[in-house]
C-alpha cells in the first residue's frame, strides 16, 4: 500500500489537525451550539444531505478551557509528530484516518441499531493515538502534573482501565466509539505491523537512506549519463568489447561506439 499510495500521504498531518482544533476552539468560544447543530457527526443529518459533517466533526476542540487546551494541543502535536518520524507519513496517515473512518462507521452503526443519534468526536481517536505512542515508546517518561516522572506504559494501562470503565458504564454510543478506537489499534499493530521495529532501528534505517543518497550512483551510462537514480526503470550493463570499465544503459548498450 505504501509503495502504491505513499505519494498521497500528507506530511506533517498533525499540524493540520491542530489547526482544526484551534478553529474548533474559537467556534466553541463564539457559540458552542454551532458545532452541534451544523458540524457534528450526526448520521441522521448526513443521510439528509449534510455530508460535510463527515469532515467537519474533526474540528471539535479537545478542551474548552484555554489553558488545558494549549497543553492538550502540545501533547497531541508531540505524539503525532513523533509517530510520523518513526513510521513515516504514510503509516501515520493510515493510522489516523483509519481511526476517523472507524468512528464514522461506528456512528452510523449506533444510529441504525438504536434509531438514536450519538454524537461521536475525535476524543477516542486521540486516545488511541496515545496508546500507539505508548506501544512504540513504553519506557519514555513524562512528568505527571508537571512534577511526577512516570513511564508512558503506566499511563497507557490507566488509559486502558478508563476504556474498560467507560465501556461498562457508558451508553451504546460510548461503547461503540471505544470499540472502534481499539479495533483500529489492534488491526494496525497486530495486523499491519507484526514485525515490530524499534525507534532505534527506524533511526538507523533513516540515517542509512540519507547516507546512500549522498553516495555517487553505482550505475551510469557512458553515453547519456543517466543513472539508476534518475531512471530506475533502466537496466545497465558493462560492454566486454570496450577497453576499460564502461557501462551503458539498455538504450545504448548495442548502439554505442566501442572504446579501444
Amino acid at each position: 500500500m505504501e509503495r502504491k499510495f505513499g505519494r498521497y500521504a500528507i506530511p506533517g498531518l498533525m499540524k493540520y489537525i491542530c489547526v482544526l482544533y484551534i478553529i474548533g476552539l474559537f467556534i466553541n468560544i463564539a457559540s458552542p451550539q454551532i458545532y452541534y447543530y451544523y458540524l457534528s457527526l450526526n448520521p441522521y443529518r448526513i443521510l439528509h444531505g449534510e455530508v460535510w459533517r463527515l469532515v467537519t466533526f474533526l474540528i471539535q476542540s479537545p478542551n474548552s478551557n484555554v489553558i488545558f487546551f494549549i497543553f492538550t494541543l502540545y501533547l497531541y502535536y508531540m505524539l503525532g509528530q513523533t509517530l510520523e518520524r518513526v513510521w513515516g507519513a504514510f503509516r501515520f496517515n493510515l493510522y489516523y484516518f483509519a481511526g476517523v473512518l472507524f468512528t464514522i462507521i461506528g456512528s452510523f452503526a449506533a444510529y441504525f441499531m438504536t434509531g438514536q443519534v450519538y454524537l461521536m468526536d475525535t476524543y477516542y481517536i486521540n486516545m488511541s493515538l496515545f496508546l500507539a505512542f505508548a506501544f512504540v515508546f513504553p519506557d519514555m517518561e513524562m512528568l505527571l502534573m508537571f512534577l511526577i516522572p512516570i513511564k508512558i506504559k503506566w499511563l497507557a494501562y490507566l488509559d486502558i482501565a478508563l476504556f474498560v470503565y467507560e465501556m461498562v458504564v457508558g451508553n451504546i454510543g460510548t461503547k461503540i466509539s471505544i470499540a472502534m478506537a481499539l479495533l483500529n489499534f489492534v488491526i494496525f499493530f497486530f495486523g499491519f505491523m507484526r514485525k515490530r521495529v524499534s525507534p532505534a532501528q527506524m533511526h538507523r534505517r533513516a540515517a542509512y537512506k540519507k547516507a546512500v543518497k549522498k553516495m555517487p550512483s553505482r550505475h551510469r551510462c557512458a553515453v547519456c549519463g543517466r543513472t539508476e537514480e534518475t531512471n530506475p526503470e533502466l537496466e545497465f550493463r558493462f560492454c566486454s568489447k570496450c577497453n576499460g570499465n564502461y557501462e551503458y544503459c539498455q538504450d545504448h548498450l548495442f548502439t554505442h561506439t566501442h572504446v579501444q
